[in-house]
């Protein structure tokens, strides 16, 4: 039986630098020294002069998958994230008008393809007599760029077939969403013989209930100088003021019933006298929205 003088002490636990630090424990000789293995880890590590590891590229996962897999992949990331290419066709207006003397009809149409930012457009509206054919008629090709998540700027042609002798118009255009959700559309036109006008008109949906709908609508024509040739003098040359109240049988399709009074200004007012026309009418309107 060994003498308990000859039996080996029990070792010492360590002490950890932290409850040596606040008096718990005493570190062992090796311990103070700061040099124990179990010490050097983490932030107990000296300073190194290693270089830094190499800044990550833009597309590290081509080292992994290859780069024509990852740019079909970020391709797809793009389009499904604001590239996307969509399309419309929105009749906005198609409708028979009744008023004194013959009744007439009128359209307002616009088709747009692209994507959030830009989009290609057309644009045709006009109107006409039964039994006496088309006395305006206009389509427009332009090409819009988003400024701000809400107004567009858009440039591009207007041909007008009617009223003869016909015209070609460079135009350019700002369409939008103003405060309160007016749609609103500026533009101005410069034609091939010279003649600079403006159009300004807006609309607002007013929901009377979820199907049941009120749009009332304004739109102002300004030129520059009398032009006998299509019948347009200077300043305020015609204005519009009318309301269309529809259903939404659909979101898509939608009959409406509606009243509308249009007036001649100026010399444009006295063209249409010489004419046999009448400076202003008021016309009761039965139509249809449909879009897709």
């Amino acid at each position: 039986m060994a003498s308990p003088k000859t039996q080996s002490a029990p070792a010492q636990a360590a002490c950890p630098p932290e409850h040596a630090a606040m008096g718990h424990c005493t570190p062992s000789p090796d311990q103070g020294s700061g040099q124990s293995s179990a010490s050097l880890e983490g932030t107990n590590l000296p300073a190194g002069n290693a270089p830094p590891p190499p800044v990550p590229t833009a597309n590290a996962a081509d080292a992994f998958y290859g780069r024509a897999a990852m740019d079909m992949g970020r391709h797809h990331l793009e389009e499904f994230h604001g590239d996307q290419k969509f399309f419309q066709v929105l009749n906005n207006i198609a409708e028979y008008r009744a008023g004194k003397g013959a009744d007439g009809y009128g359209w307002e149409s616009e088709a747009w393809y692209g994507g959030d930012i830009n989009r290609f457009w057309l644009k045709t509206e006009g109107e006409g007599v039964f039994g006496e054919g088309i006395e305006s008629a206009e389509v427009q090709a332009l090409y819009s760029h988003a400024i701000d998540p809400y107004w567009n700027v858009q440039g591009g042609l207007r041909y007008d077939f009617k009223p003869n002798p016909s015209r070609v118009y460079a135009t350019v255009q700002l369409e939008g969403l103003a405060p309160s959700f007016f749609d609103v559309e500026g533009a101005l036109f410069l034609s091939n013989k010279g003649e600079l006008s403006a159009r300004v008109g807006g609309y607002y949906d007013q929901r009377i209930t979820q199907r049941l709908i009120l749009q009332p609508r304004v739109e102002f024509d300004f030129a520059a100088q009398n032009s006998r040739e299509i019948g347009v003098g200077a300043g305020l040359s015609k204005a519009e003021f009318g309301a269309r109240l529809r259903y939404d049988i659909r979101r898509e399709f939608a009959p409406y019933i509606g009243v509308q009074y249009e007036r001649a200004f100026g010399r444009t007012a006295s063209y249409r006298r010489a004419e046999g026309e009448k400076a202003g009418a008021l016309q009761l309107l039965i139509g249809v929205r449909t879009w897709f």
